[in-house]
């Protein structure tokens, strides 16, 4: 079996473009996209989450805020965190969820000893909106799930109204 070498035909003129642009209904997705990744380099990530200095670094938790027409409701879920561990302050308009974990496990068998232990902490702070009555904030703590109710001001409750939409 020998090998057979075939020369290819290489043309090295410049051929015009063609007068009709080519349909592409993809290209400028593909560009999106392409462009989309391109902007994930440290330096973006350093300037984005700048704001959040340990969000991604130690695994926050996840937050719900919600609104109602006579609350604003903050759902936080903290698994295997204790009460005890959960911290909540209000100061100058700015709510604190801080807790801290603590895990050990020991294993003891004839053949081995095992001993483990998890620590981590985490802090997470949210400016509340105008119109937080802070003096009737409730909060309850069951099943790992932080549940902080804030009542709204019955001045805040009144500054809603519907404002109509004109078709036209």
């Amino acid at each position: 079996m020998a090998d057979m070498a075939r020369k290819l035909p290489v043309s090295t003129e410049k051929k015009a473009a063609p007068a009709m642009e080519r349909w592409a209904p993809f290209e400028s997705l593909r560009s999106e996209i392409d462009r989309v990744f391109n902007d994930f380099t440290p330096g973006f990530f350093d300037r984005t989450l700048a704001r959040f200095p340990n969000a991604f670094a130690r695994g926050m938790p996840a937050i719900d805020f919600v609104e109602s027409d006579k609350a604003y409701e903050l759902t936080a879920e903290l698994p295997g965190i204790d009460a005890k561990d959960v911290e909540l302050t209000l100061a100058d308009g700015i709510l604190t969820v801080k807790g801290e974990k603590h895990e050990s496990k020991e294993e003891k068998e004839k053949e081995y000893y095992l001993s483990e232990r998890r620590y981590g902490s985490f802090q997470r702070s949210l400016q509340l909106p105008d119109g937080v009555d802070a003096e009737k904030i409730d909060a309850s703590f069951a099943n790992g799930v932080l549940k902080v109710v804030l009542p709204k001001t019955a001045n805040a409750q009144k500054n809603d109204r519907k404002i109509a939409i004109k078709a036209g």
